[in-house]
């Protein structure tokens, strides 16, 4: 079995919570029993989390030898300019090291989305903007890190897919089976192109 569920903003990718006050986990949304995450998505960050009860996919999916891309929608604080785009295009230093190139574009207008609630914070004063960034690795906060690094911190950030597999208006909670047919071209990936 293979889902696709859109995680909302401050759930936690796990199906319990041991602190204090307990958190929204994956727990609350009616997904079968035997499934698990396959993969990660941040507590502060929405969007597209595959969740299997077949561990050799959930392998395939989060080994980075397959190099399954990852695409994201990003609201960033600031108007990025080309050098900052080509730096993300470039690859990026970061703490644990320097990042794949990723493929990054700035958006001409916000995507279609829910609202997050609650809303980011609007400031008249300081200009934001939305990039589209798909990444062939997955290190711990990864894009608001590298995003971070060119002078462009992260207000939100939505996973809009993973490898071929789309979050194709599902809506914030809700999820959907996948054909499990589709999880073969998973295997067929052979690597992560940066098209700029």
């Amino acid at each position: 079995m293979l889902l696709a569920f859109n995680k909302p903003f401050r759930v936690l990718c796990q199906f319990t919570d041991r602190g204090t006050p307990a958190r929204p986990t994956l727990a609350g949304f009616g997904l079968p029993r035997a499934v698990y995450p396959a993969g990660r998505l941040d507590h502060d960050s929405e969007g597209l989390l595959l969740l299997t009860d077949d561990g050799a996919l959930a392998h395939r999916i989060t080994d980075p030898r397959h190099k399954l891309a990852k695409t994201y929608l990003v609201q960033v604080e600031g108007t990025p300019s080309p050098a900052q785009l080509q730096a993300l295009r470039d690859g990026v230093v970061l703490a644990d090291g320097p990042t794949r190139p990723a493929q990054a574009r700035l958006l001409d207008a916000p995507p279609p989305l829910w609202p997050r609630d609650p809303p980011v914070r609007f400031r008249k004063t300081v200009p934001d903007a939305w990039l589209e960034l798909r990444i062939g690795e997955g290190r711990n906060r990864q894009v608001r890190r590298m995003t971070a690094a060119v002078g462009l911190p992260t207000l939100r950030l939505v996973r809009t897919a993973i490898g071929d597999w789309r979050l194709d208006g599902l809506d914030p909670g809700t999820w959907r089976a996948l054909d499990p047919h589709v999880a073969e071209s998973v295997q067929r990936t052979t690597g992560f192109a940066n098209d700029g």
